[in-house]
């Protein structure tokens, strides 16, 4: 069974509606525990493009904005539920989502 890293920005305002999003599709499980995960702060910055309809910003604007970076892990058989959950909880029109494999020797 392949575990994956999950990393997520997020708007600090979103951080438990996301975490919660990633706990009821089945990610943050480790050993006998539920709903792990990290949460810090970054700084995010992008430029909205012709057609973008940014949850902050404008188009054609370099933003720059305080965030929170969410890590979980889950199966690779759950990614596809967790990627769908964590679209429906976050706020961004384009949510970045990465999964990561894990070594686990």
């Amino acid at each position: 069974m392949t575990r994956l890293k999950i990393e997520i920005s997020v708007p600090a305002s979103h951080v438990e509606q996301v975490v919660d999003a990633l706990h009821a599709a089945g990610a943050g499980r480790v050993g006998e525990y539920a709903r792990c995960a990290s949460v810090w702060p970054v700084t995010g910055t992008w430029i909205p493009l012709p057609g973008a309809r940014p949850y902050d910003g404008d188009v054609g604007v370099v933003r720059q904005s305080e965030e929170r970076r969410i890590e979980s892990v889950c199966d690779e058989e759950q990614a596809r539920d967790v990627l769908e959950a964590v679209r429906a909880a976050h706020p961004y029109e384009e949510a970045v989502v990465h999964f990561l494999p894990l070594y686990e020797p």
